[in-house]
């Protein structure tokens, strides 16, 4: 009866142990993501600032968001690759190709995002997470013209609507716009607790080229506006770029698991 006893006891003091160790950080119930491959890609870069505000320039913005990604992703154990860490433009097909070359299991984008209308730079305000898919939406259509325009240099538009028809009906868009509500809900569940008044942007599909030659589930998001003075200045701010970056790494180890229960990916 006594050894009933210390052994029982023995089980609910290990349980215990258990629980202590995930409320302080612990390993012990940590997922193994030791398989898992992400492709991260830094928007524009080299000659190519894309937009540009009172001196900021979305170049060293996604830049410096994608490499707090990667150390993110690190810390979760996963295999991370950059498409650039540093400031060099690539072409689209330098960008994608590092996702098949790597094998991957997402590919992500980071952009920031711009209006022209200055009267309206201090209301219009967001972060957003874009799926590929053509859509009749003016503001997704203007969004992904501004970010196409430096990656389709030299590339005819009748090449170009080829290129976008020809993934528009496999699977990759399904499981791209899965990826993309996991990674909004928990990019923004995280902002949202550290920072007032961040707007949710929401998931919305949008013809980026950026996107289609990565075979695989694939996303971008526009991190903010920096347009917005309050968003351009969280943009460059460390803390508010790891929350971010944390939000993401979030997201996509949601994505996984769930895809992992569908057909054991």
């Amino acid at each position: 009866m006594k050894q009933i006893i210390r052994n029982k006891s023995t089980f609910i003091m290990g349980i215990a142990v258990l629980f202590v160790l995930a409320g302080c950080g612990g390993s012990a119930l940590q997922v193994d993501r030791s398989s898992n491959v992400v492709v991260i890609d830094a928007g524009h870069g080299g000659q190519d600032s894309g937009a540009v505000n009172s001196g900021k320039k979305e170049k060293d913005a996604v830049l410096q968001i994608t490499q707090k990604l990667y150390k993110e992703f690190k810390k979760e154990g996963y295999k991370i690759y950059l498409t650039r860490s540093s400031d060099r433009f690539l072409r689209l097909d330098q960008r994608t190709k590092i996702a098949d070359r790597k094998n991957a299991d997402v590919f992500i984008s980071v952009h920031a995002n711009a209006i022209a209308d200055m009267k309206r730079f201090n209301v219009v305000e967001g972060v957003e997470t874009y799926y590929l898919q053509k859509t009749r939406d003016a503001r997704s259509q203007s969004i992904a013209a501004r970010e196409n325009a430096s990656v389709l240099m030299g590339t005819d538009p009748l090449s170009q609507n080829v290129i976008l028809d020809s993934v528009l009906s496999g699977p990759k868009v399904i499981e791209s716009h899965k990826l993309a509500i996991d990674v909004q809900k928990n990019m923004f569940g995280l902002l949202n607790k550290n920072y007032r008044s961040v707007k949710n942007g929401g998931v919305r599909p949008a013809p980026f080229y950026v996107l289609v030659g990565a075979s695989r589930p694939s996303i971008l998001v526009e991190v903010g506006y920096i347009t917005n003075p309050k968003e351009r200045k969280r943009l460059f701010t460390p803390d508010y770029q790891e929350q971010l970056a944390k939000g993401i790494v979030a997201g996509v180890g949601r994505y996984i698991d769930n895809r992992k229960k569908e057909v054991g990916f």
